[in-house]
């Protein structure tokens, strides 16, 4: 995909988170808006992966450790061809597959069930350990929340990751600056993260998360850097594409109304007319 192509899907990307957790009247939309651009680079273009064949073996692996921004995966997936798009509207329902967490055994496309904050990268070491000890060459992608990474666990797996020199695996960091209760580096800062993952024998690349330039290019570096895993520090805007939701943590975990909904969608209907006309 060209940057324009990639752009477009964003941005509908972007239109099924918000309509998901509208339709759910609850969910997470912040963080999967700030995360949707390094969604869609993933599942576009980086990872090696097939709608239709969902678990095949030699598939790249993707883990969202911070699970709650599910509907940014959800709407991803649906995107992508893993399962229709109109499902996004059944996200939290009673019966519907798509719950508030991701879940692998319902979820085409899903490799990890997750949710607990700090654990699902210690799922993906693990992937991309087993993937090395039966000399497999897919890759092993995990998207951590900035606030994510104050929970102690998340260290364990990269001093584990450094040490065995997982170069398959590619840890991201979606450095929007904001948790639940405010601003990262006032709850409990993390900073400076890029110089906290060298010190576990990472490659570390900083980014843009919304240029994709900037991420064709760190990716690329991520999958020829041999001896070492690599982590993305990937520096977003939380709630990224609808206005009155940019940098504002209030956004990190409740849906808007009705007439929020409308603007919402009014805003990314002029992003896409606007790239339309590119």
């Amino acid at each position: 995909m060209n940057n324009l192509e990639l752009a477009k899907t964003a941005n509908e990307v972007r239109k099924g988170i918000v309509t998901s957790v509208h339709s759910a009247k609850a969910g997470h939309p912040g963080g999967s808006l700030s995360a949707a651009d390094i969604f869609t680079f993933l599942y576009f273009e980086e990872m090696n992966v097939d709608p239709k064949e969902p678990k095949k073996e030699d598939r790249d692996r993707f883990v969202l450790s911070k699970g709650h921004t599910a509907p940014g995966l959800y709407s991803t997936l649906a995107n992508r061809g893993f399962f229709p798009v109109e499902d996004l509207k059944t996200l939290r329902k009673l019966g519907s597959y798509l719950q508030g967490h991701p879940d692998m055994k319902h979820i085409p496309g899903v490799d990890m069930s997750s949710g607990s904050l700090g654990q699902g990268i210690s799922a993906a070491v693990g992937m991309a350990l087993g993937a090395k000890m039966d000399q497999k060459d897919f890759r092993v992608y995990t998207l951590l929340g900035d606030g994510e990474i104050e929970e102690g666990q998340v260290w364990e797996a990269s001093m584990f990751a450094g040490h065995r020199k997982l170069d398959n695996l590619c840890v991201i960091v979606d450095n929007n600056g904001l948790q639940i209760d405010g601003k990262v580096e006032d709850v409990c800062s993390p900073y400076p993260i890029d110089k906290k993952f060298e010190a576990f024998n990472f490659h570390v690349i900083n980014v843009d998360a919304h240029d994709f330039d900037a991420l064709r290019a760190a990716f690329k570096e991520a999958r020829e850097t041999k001896g070492m895993p690599t982590a993305i520090i990937a520096h977003s805007l939380k709630g990224k594409g609808v206005s009155f939701m940019e940098g504002n943590c209030d956004w990190h975990g409740k849906a808007p109304n009705d007439e929020e909904y409308a603007v919402a969608m009014a805003d990314l209907e002029k992003v896409g007319a606007e790239l339309c006309q590119k």
